[in-house]
């Protein structure tokens, strides 16, 4: 049976096999780090290591009886690479790919492909992954190759000193640029989403109004945070729900005026448009500024399209 608990204050900052055996005191410590090897304990959702620390109201999930484990093993998974060096790699992300093992989904994952095309990264956490994409989001992702280069690139992110943009096609429309400063934490009654509480994490985010066809608009955005499903709870708190999320816009909201047509199009677009297209940071080595820009894919490409022919 699953259990799940927050971390109190007094144990925050402390190591995960640790904090765990405190609050599910029916479980040795060693049970305990086992389980964390297995997958059978997640950190707000995600796999972690026994050493990693956690923090006040972090949420740790407790599975004993999951018999399926995870698997870190190299699998063959297709994704593209957009340009790479000695010390990272730039990936193109393919909508529809999960980032790694976790609680839901054991193997086939992005982690799983780069053990496939790179062993080495075996040895790295997360198979070197430091920042995330939603499942169904596309775009540039970087994956750190040595541990000199990932603590540097978790710095810079500590620091929002990395500039992170995205494209978003959504219902209804905005004028000028605007931002929204609003906290984000788990959804209190599920678990699985997120929302907006005055008691969350601090989430920044910048949107500019790139183009309005008809009652949809393509946005751009950039994030100063990068919290968990951080633009998708903005926009749809803003009434800007993005086309396709199903999660954070489960009536699959339709602009005023849409032809029978594009009714169809926009509630068939089958996951969010949503699109990492712009990453950029200070190099260590060379100390100058490096970008990359990934153009919108296909799919989206093609849904802006039927947008302006069928409005």
């Amino acid at each position: 049976m699953i259990k799940i608990k927050n971390v109190p204050f007094d144990l925050s900052n402390n190591r995960l096999d640790k904090v765990a055996a405190e609050i599910f005191p029916d479980f040795s410590r060693t049970q305990i780090k086992k389980w964390i090897l297995e997958g059978r304990i997640l950190v707000n959702g995600d796999l972690a290591k026994p050493k990693e620390n956690v923090h006040e109201d972090d949420e740790i999930e407790i599975n004993p009886n999951e018999e399926k484990k995870v698997s870190w093993e190299g699998q063959n998974i297709n994704f593209k690479i957009h340009y790479e060096t000695e010390d990272f790699i730039i990936i193109n992300k393919p909508p529809g790919l999960v980032m790694h093992p976790g609680s839901g989904c054991f193997d086939n994952t992005l982690a799983n492909g780069l053990i496939f095309k790179y062993p080495e990264l075996a040895h790295l956490p997360r198979s070197g992954i430091v920042h995330r994409l939603d499942k169904d989001t596309s775009g540039a992702l970087l994956i750190a190759k040595n541990e000199q280069f990932r603590n540097y690139f978790i710095n810079q992110m500590q620091q929002r000193k990395i500039t992170k943009e995205y494209t978003a096609i959504v219902v209804g429309s905005t004028l000028g640029s605007s931002s929204i400063d609003e906290p984000i934490g788990r959804d209190k009654f599920n678990r699985t989403k997120m929302m907006i509480r005055s008691d969350g994490k601090e989430a920044l985010t910048s949107i500019r109004s790139c183009k309005k066809i008809g009652n949809y608009s393509i946005l751009d955005i950039a994030i100063e945070t990068g919290r968990t499903h951080q633009i998708r709870v903005h926009l749809s708190s803003k009434k800007l729900p993005i086309v396709g999320d199903r999660t954070y816009d489960p009536r699959r909201s339709i602009a005023k005026d849409s032809s029978v047509k594009l009714i169809h199009i926009i509630r068939s677009f089958p996951r969010q448009a949503l699109h990492s297209r712009f990453l950029s940071f200070i190099c260590p080595k060379t100390q100058s500024e490096i970008s990359f820009d990934i153009p919108t894919p296909a799919d989206m490409e093609k849904l802006i399209l039927d947008i302006k022919k069928y409005s």
